[in-house]
């Protein structure tokens, strides 16, 4: 993703150097914590006795507080005046269900799959999201960065299904060397 975002004019803007050493930075640090919080929510649905659906809902209540907050921190003005759901349309409730269901997914092939399989999941969607984008709305431009990242999100994906090491040794009925 970071390639796909580099600008492809090379400027001399110390000022624009100094953005891109803050938004690297920033890349990093969100990395980081999604691959902890990602790990500690496997660690979470797959040591617990509740059921995945509760501890969605738990997961649920925390995100909905914090999503609350934001939004009377932000808008409180309109929402007393117009209401919570102002300016909301059908496509608006399409994405909402869209994504309610999209976490429903998560979290189960957390639960019986991990976390690294959803890291290619996420991975190969946004290869394909962006193969859609381009071959049937035609409004994609792919650079070198991006074809770059892509070629090692397919590769990657593909050396993580390769068996190990010891099971082709299996399969081939032990090593002759």
């Amino acid at each position: 993703m970071m390639l796909f975002q580099m600008p492809s004019s090379s400027g001399s803007d110390t000022a624009g150097k100094a953005f891109s050493v803050v938004g690297f930075v920033a890349v990093l640090c969100a990395c980081c914590s999604s691959g902890f919080s990602g790990v500690y929510f496997e660690k979470i649905l797959k040591g617990s006795k509740q059921s995945l659906w509760i501890r969605n809902i738990q997961l649920a209540f925390g995100g909905i507080v914090f999503g609350l907050v934001g939004v009377f921190m932000n808008d409180y003005q309109a929402v007393v005046e117009n209401g919570f759901f102002q300016g909301y349309n059908n496509l608006t409730w399409v994405i909402v269900c869209l994504q309610a269901c999209g976490g429903l997914v998560i979290g189960v092939v957390v639960k019986y799959a991990d976390n690294i399989l959803k890291g290619f999941a996420t991975s190969a969607s946004l290869v394909l999201s962006a193969l859609i984008s381009f071959y049937a709305l035609k409004d994609l431009e792919p650079s070198v960065y991006f074809l770059t990242g892509a070629a090692l999100v397919v590769i990657a994906t593909l050396l993580y299904s390769l068996p190990p090491a010891t099971e082709k040794m299996k399969i081939n009925g032990g090593a002759n060397a």
